[in-house]
């Protein structure tokens, strides 16, 4: 542009250029709507073997373009899959032909006509009508093919995973694969909302900014509300709004939200990340065993239509009953002796075996690191995890045959967590000392428990809360297994990345703190 001449290794120029003349030729290559009739898809269907007359309106990006003079074979793509269409300058105009000139793979283009078949048998719509709705300014990253020791195959750039969770939108332009697994993922959700409205669970939702975090213990993301003048946090589990509701009458209710956690990232964790929790009252945490197989197992024989699931080469088979097996059992079977809960005998035990620990950890912590480093990889197949150590669940109901235990259990498939549960501790005096000493850990430096006590949970709970159980399922980990993905991100839209470099911004380029406000205590969220 500007009169210097453009290179052909610059398409995002070229296609500027084309943007620029089709503007010029009167054309808005933005149009506001296009008003469809049929989708590719539904012309397939309509048109069928039968070839009734048939006039249509399609819309969608152009994926093809094969050009013969004064006519033209092109494919459009849209949700549902790929059409031909067949343009001719003798339907078209002139005028209107030469635009297609200005096409490129990418581009939105509507297209109206009468369906027909060509001599080759495909399905093809005879254009009368055609509009550029969106001209693409930057190539998609198309398949190529490439010969590989096994043959030619196509290649996309977006196999690259880097690009692919930077660039989603790219990678769902051009992958229909891609596109399936979140099409899994909403029908994972709808089954999860069908079984539990099936069953008397009202759906609710509770506050992701929260004045006091709680309901598990991790490092919550911290930000400040100028106009309160205080400091909040983005909800790190919904546990303890639920319970409220409960309280308040509320039986059965659960939500499917997202949740914060101010942690590392891996194949199996992202700090933003979805959770199912759902509450049922006169429930204890054998009953939430029975009705967790039932909801998972559902799910399985949905996605994979029997009771065998397959994720990344391994087959388990989720046929109930799941087996039960006892926390500490689970340990003692690896050689851990667990006898003495003391943390000086547990600290030992994971010197024996190797298993870092911090100086803050207590007897739970490194009863945890225990159980992930030397269990946990061995559950491949469904297993439930029960009768944890008092120690590792603040809110959980005392177990009444042993006093160092709470009733509750975790689901594992393929060697990870899936679900939490518990019989809830209702108790308001047992549930401020357990607060009380989850403050004194992180007094003592654990930076994972909650250092402040949830008062206004306890008032809840001194209105009276019945016999309760409550279980959370992590819902990015179920759809990673119900579509054989291998990283969490796969499953997530758009997953948290480290900042590129054009996006990282120096403190100096921020707003000043408004005049008569305080600034945030800690880290900003």
């Amino acid at each position: 542009m500007g009169g210097e001449p453009l290179q052909e290794t610059d398409p995002v120029a070229v296609r500027r250029e084309k943007l620029e003349t089709l503007e010029e030729r009167g054309v808005d290559p933005f149009p506001a709507t296009w008003p469809v009739t049929h989708t590719a898809a539904e012309v397939l269907e309509a048109f069928g073997d039968e070839e009734p007359e048939l006039d249509v309106r399609i819309a969608g990006r152009v994926v093809s373009v094969r050009g013969h003079g004064r006519t033209t074979f092109l494919h459009v793509a849209d949700r549902t899959g790929r059409i031909q269409a067949y343009l001719r300058q003798d339907d078209l105009g002139e005028g209107v032909y030469s635009l297609l000139e200005l096409l490129d793979l990418g581009d939105y283009l509507g297209v109206g006509g009468r369906v027909m078949r060509t001599r080759t048998g495909e399905v093809t719509v005879q254009a009368t009508e055609v509009a550029v709705l969106a001209k693409a300014l930057r190539p998609l990253p198309i398949g190529k093919r490439v010969e590989t020791g096994e043959g030619a195959r196509t290649w996309h750039q977006s196999e690259d995973p880097e690009f692919r969770y930077r660039q989603r939108y790219a990678d769902l332009a051009v992958r229909p694969e891609a596109r399936a697994v979140f099409e899994s993922r909403a029908e994972i959700l709808r089954y999860l909302r069908d079984f539990l409205d099936a069953r008397g669970f009202l759906e609710v939702e509770t506050p992701a900014l929260q004045p006091v975090y709680g309901g598990a213990t991790a490092r919550p993301f911290t930000t400040y509300h100028h106009a309160l003048d205080t400091t909040l946090y983005l909800r790190i589990a919904d546990e303890l709004y639920l319970k409220r509701c409960v309280v308040g009458g509320l039986e059965r209710v659960y939500e499917i939200a997202k949740d914060f956690r101010n942690e590392g990232l891996s194949r199996f964790h992202n700090p933003e990340f979805t959770m199912l929790e759902f509450y049922a009252a006169y429930m204890d945490y054998r009953d939430l065993m029975e009705l967790t197989e039932e909801l998972l197992v559902g799910l399985v024989e949905r996605a994979a239509g029997g009771t065998e699931l397959t994720w990344q080469g391994t087959t388990v088979d989720v046929a109930p009953p799941w087996p039960r097996v006892s926390f500490l059992a689970a340990l003692a079977e690896r050689g851990v002796a667990v006898e003495d809960l003391s943390r000086r005998a547990l600290a030992a035990e994971a010197g024996r075996f190797g298993v870092e620990i911090e100086p803050a950890d207590g007897a739970g912590r490194i009863l945890d690191r225990l159980f992930s480093e030397l269990v946990e990889p061995g559950l491949d197949d469904p297993v439930f995890v029960l009768d944890h150590p008092r120690e590792l669940s603040p809110l959980a109901k005392r177990h009444p045959d042993d006093p160092r235990l709470v009733e509750r259990f975790e689901a594992y498939l393929f060697g990870k967590e899936l679900g939490n549960a518990f019989t809830e501790l209702n108790d308001p005096r047992e549930q401020r000392e357990r607060f009380e000493a989850q403050a004194a850990l992180a007094a003592a430096g654990d930076v994972e428990a909650a250092a402040a006590i949830d008062e206004d949970f306890l008032r809840a709970l001194e209105y009276g809360m019945p016999p309760t159980a409550g279980m959370g399922i992590g819902v990015d980990r179920l759809v990673m297994f119900l579509t054989d993905q291998p990283s969490i991100r796969d499953v997530i839209l758009f997953p948290v990345m480290r900042p590129e470099e054009r996006e990282r911004v120096d403190a100096g380029d921020l707003p000043a703190t408004p005049a008569g406000t305080a600034p945030p205590e800690g880290p900003a969220g």
